[in-house]
């Protein structure tokens, strides 16, 4: 946010106090508020708070290091990172690595130090993530963990100026153990009911105006999750564990903890139910539902929280879909497409074989009363793009990195099933971008023929080319579609790849729109039965496509 700074009229995010501007060796004066411009700098404000005269550009970054300025982010980074885990070593400990408050603590120092602060043992009997997170959220400090993993009574905090530690550490101490004993009261107070006691107060929290509580949504959670265990098959038992692990999974908000530390919800979840005994596959549900946090995040491991997971991304996609609430542009406030992409995450890091338009029609359901604006078919025609639309995403970046044609030709004929369709494009990739290329070259041909084709099994034909190409495809028709039943893609495209030279030649020596009708529909009927047959495996003209 620009302010204005003393008492001119300039704003900007930080205060301006002088500026410094060289052309090779040449100062250039620059008239800017009432600001001083000199060719010279100044160093750290408490260690080195001289003057530093600049000669060149060249020199900048080496005589801002003399002063105990580390210019370089990555310089600072790596030194801070550095004097962290000598600091974590010296303390007897190994330094708990969090990327976040690296950066957050890179921003607000110029030669980043490390003074160790301490608190009470006792503290250690609060859920470890609730300590870590008093001192992260709150302090910007790093836990420490022990050679066994365990959390150490002990923290870093990164400091700009580290010549009184001792000083430091006692401030720093005293707010630690003020955060942590407010934690262990919320702990303590909320360890007194049971987490499942906790469910009805859910109906005070709205989910969304239309759509009702977060009471509401979990009752559909529980239902939905049910659902896409049937759906895929999945042991009773397990979904089971699910249902009882989505009854649970967001009791928690209504805790004196979450309140306070609303990043915790799921953790305390767990933490609570673990204590009330609780079985942890269950509990972790309440965890890992939340999966995955981030674009780059993991998602959840174990079958139950996985279902829990899709279960509450499912019901929020098509509930706000279905009253109008579908991203426009780069305003997103329900987070829809990060639900989508954690939904297709999910399903393509676990392997779960699951058809979208079935899971979104009975999470359609759910909603019961619920006046919707969008008619089922509405709602799955708009949701279904705009999964593909992620898929695509997905698929061409990342690990996979596919080619764009190659996604595309697999989406044709499988959007609905993430797994199957990224199964698919990556048989389509074993395919040499060569033949890859003439296979998206001869049946976009055979395809746009093959529309007005008449019904009925063609024949081997006179000619030559003809007679190939009839037999090439008569040699692996049945095993084509076996192989596909059997998902076995790699040897389905290996097989349909063996039919891009005989179609090729066939195009080049054989007049399919023949003067004599009898021969013409003979021929159209051969381009409809290979285009049916090789089609059902992908889109095959977008092979090749821009």
């Amino acid at each position: 946010k620009s302010m204005r700074w003393g008492d001119g009229d300039l704003t900007f995010g930080r205060p301006l106090r002088w500026l410094a501007a060289l052309f090779g060796e040449e100062p250039i004066e620059i008239a800017l508020d009432a600001l001083d411009c000199a060719p010279r700098s100044f160093g750290h404000r408490f260690l080195h708070p001289e003057a530093i005269p600049l000669h060149a550009p060249a020199g900048y970054v080496a005589a801002l290091r003399e002063a105990r300025v580390l210019v370089d982010p990555a310089e600072r980074r790596r030194v801070m990172h550095e004097r962290l885990v000598a600091a974590a070593s010296a303390a007897g400990g190994s330094l708990i690595e969090d990327e976040f408050l690296m950066g957050e603590n890179l921003s607000l120092v110029e030669d980043p130090q490390v003074v160790v602060g301490s608190f009470d043992e006792g503290f250690l009997a609060l859920p470890e993530e609730v300590i870590l997170e008093v001192a992260r959220g709150h302090q910007r400090y790093f836990g420490l963990r022990g050679a066994n993993g365990e959390l150490l009574p002990k923290y870093l905090a990164v400091v700009n100026t580290a010549e009184n530690p001792a000083q430091i550490k006692i401030g720093n101490d005293r707010v630690m153990r003020a955060r942590l004993a407010d934690a262990r009261f919320f702990h303590e107070e909320d360890l007194k009911r049971s987490l499942a006691s906790r469910r009805p107060a859910l109906g005070g929290i709205v989910f969304q105006n239309r759509l009702g509580s977060i009471l509401d949504k979990v009752g559909r959670m529980e239902g939905l999750t049910r659902g896409l265990g049937e759906l895929l098959a999945v042991d009773a038992a397990i979904v089971d564990q699910a249902v009882e692990g989505a009854s649970l999974a967001k009791n928690d908000l209504v805790t004196y903890m979450v309140g306070e530390f609303p990043e915790l919800q799921g953790e305390v979840g767990r933490a609570y139910a673990l204590a009330q005994g609780v079985e942890a596959v269950v509990a972790d549900v309440i965890r890992d539902h939340y999966c995955p946090k981030g674009a780059s995040g993991p998602t959840a491991q174990a079958l139950p929280s996985a279902l829990v997971a899709l279960a509450d991304r499912c019901d929020t996609l098509v509930g706000c879909f279905a009253i109008g609430l579908s991203p426009t542009g780069g305003a997103d406030p329900y987070g829809l497409r990060r639900a989508c992409i954690g939904i297709l995450r999910t399903l393509l890091d676990r392997e779960l074989d699951l058809s979208l338009a079935p899971a979104l029609d009975r999470a359609y359901d759910a909603f019961g009363e619920v006046s919707l604006d969008l008619s089922r078919e509405e709602l799955l025609d708009k949701l279904g793009t705009f999964f593909r639309d992620r898929l695509r995403g997905l698929l061409t970046t990342g690990d996979d990195g596919l080619p764009n044609d190659v996604v595309d030709a697999a989406l044709g004929v499988a959007a609905d099933r993430p797994l199957d369709a990224r199964a698919r494009a990556r048989a389509i990739v074993s395919i040499d971008p060569e033949t890859r290329a003439k296979v998206g070259e001869v049946f976009k041909r055979a395809t746009n023929i093959a529309k007005d084709a008449p019904d009925g099994e063609p024949t081997a034909g006179e000619e030559a080319a003809e007679k190939a190409l009839f037999e090439a495809f008569s040699a692996v028709r049945g095993e084509l579609t076996r192989l596909a039943a059997a998902a076995d893609y790699v040897a389905a495209f290996g097989k349909l790849a063996t039919l891009a030279a005989p179609l090729g030649t066939y195009f080049e020596e054989v007049l399919v729109n023949h003067e004599d009708e009898a021969i013409r529909n003979d021929r159209l009927r051969l381009m409809r039965v290979i285009s049916e047959t090789c089609g059902s495996l992908a889109q095959l003209e977008l092979l090749g496509s821009a």
